[in-house]
């Protein structure tokens, strides 16, 4: 039997390779949310309105949710550490071309590279999570690389606004370049080879597809999948949408991005550490089922706030959305990993259909909802509730179909 790669890493490796895979999930989070608060300059500079800048953010989250389908497999026949180095390597390219484009159409190609390669980091780095630990320290390590990568959300658009501040929004686009450049030099120092050549896949189209196909095959996984995909919908669209519900719904500046940003990642920062907490204490189906209890309430109280006229401008705006966030992060670490024990054989295929549910419907949200959501804050809640409203329906399909009694570890 071949020991984990985790029984063979030093005490301060081990200490590391939390914060190098919170810094390759940053990735997502730092190219989507980084330029928000540069996009009035687009505007100007190119001459678009804000329909335009939005798709920004859509076009990124569908073309990294059409090359997903991929990096998982690839992984699972080449190995973690070449996928995550080829994609990185693309990444940089692709936010090089940004920083240089001459025209908004330019840019939005450039953006769609990037969506092609970020998720060399993003997702594999969920699969390495499975790789080094199982059962309760497996939970334990996501959520902490859960808040830290909770954090992004907040610092990025606060970077952008400081990065903006230079005059040119072309520098928010360097610091992504360096930042996959950094990410790409300690991954060769701290993370090891996960997945070694005698658990590898072929690397052929057929035996990937026929992996893929698997994991589509299965309604156990649909019901996981999309009841995390819709829960973490009506959280992100606040994000997807932030350029217009901080500068048009609550009337703020290009560096007040941090007055959503904030209490949205705290909120989810103390559900991962909460989901961390109980990995000994609660099985993952009572976890996920109290989260998604609490998700509803903080739906329709976010509703609720938006129709009292007393508590429809801040701080109220975004203390529903910031319990939401606290249900997210609590459930978010078993939901991630339930698709992965499903396929222990083919791990990187499961993360990556995991992934493209939720990317196709956040990439939705940010690209067709957000633009009629974003009417008045109480759209907005509406349109949160509904999406938390249909995961915690394929939740509770999902309790209903499985009869048999829940193990400690079954989600």
């Amino acid at each position: 039997m071949i020991p984990p790669p985790s029984a063979v890493m030093g005490r301060r490796r081990r200490a590391a390779v939390p914060l190098v895979l919170a810094g390759l999930s940053m990735i997502g989070p730092f190219t989507i949310d980084t330029p928000f608060p540069a996009f009035g300059r687009l505007q100007d500079e190119f001459g678009v309105g804000p329909e335009a800048t939005q798709q920004l953010v859509s076009v990124y989250l569908l073309a990294f949710a059409l090359m997903s389908v991929l990096h998982g497999p690839l992984s699972d026949a080449l190995g973690r550490r070449r996928v995550i180095f080829g994609g990185l390597g693309v990444y940089a390219v692709a936010s090089v071309g940004c920083a240089l484009a001459p025209s908004m159409e330019v840019l939005l190609a450039f953006r769609v590279l990037q969506g092609l390669s970020a998720g060399g980091g993003v997702i594999v780095s969920r699969v390495v999570i499975r790789d080094l630990f199982e059962g309760a320290a497996a939970q334990r390590l996501m959520s902490r690389v859960t808040m830290i990568f909770g954090v992004a959300p907040a610092v990025a658009p606060v970077v952008g606004g400081w990065l903006v501040l230079t005059g040119s929004w072309r520098v928010i686009f360097w610091f992504l370049v360096a930042f996959a450049v950094a990410l790409v030099a300690v991954v060769a120092v701290v993370l090891p080879e996960t997945h070694p050549p005698e658990r590898r896949t072929p690397l052929r189209l057929g035996p990937m597809v026929r992996d893929l196909a698997t994991v589509a095959r299965s309604v156990r996984w649909h019901r996981v999948a999309w009841a995390g995909s819709f829960l973490f919908g009506g959280y992100f669209l606040y994000i997807g949408a932030a350029a217009i519900v901080v500068v048009d719904l609550l009337g703020l500046g290009e560096n007040d991005f941090w007055m959503l940003f904030l209490p949205l990642i705290a909120g989810m920062v103390t559900g991962s550490w909460l989901s961390g907490r109980a990995a000994d204490r609660m099985t993952p189906r009572r976890l996920v089922g109290r989260g998604l209890g609490f998700a509803v309430a903080s739906a329709v109280l976010n509703v609720a706030l938006t129709l009292w006229s007393p508590t429809q401008g801040l701080p109220y705006a975004v203390l529903a959305p910031a319990l939401l966030g606290v249900s997210v992060g609590a459930v978010f670490p078993v939901l991630q990993l339930a698709p992965l024990d499903m396929f222990p054989e083919a791990r990187g295929a499961a993360a990556s259909a995991t992934t493209v549910t939720s990317l196709v419907l956040n990439g939705l949200a940010a690209g067709l909802l957000a633009p009629l959501a974003t009417r008045s804050l109480t759209t907005m809640a509406v349109v949160s509730l509904a999406l938390v409203l249909v995961g915690a329906c394929f939740w509770l399909w999902h309790l209903s179909a499985t009869t048999q009694r829940p193990t400690r570890r079954r989600a």
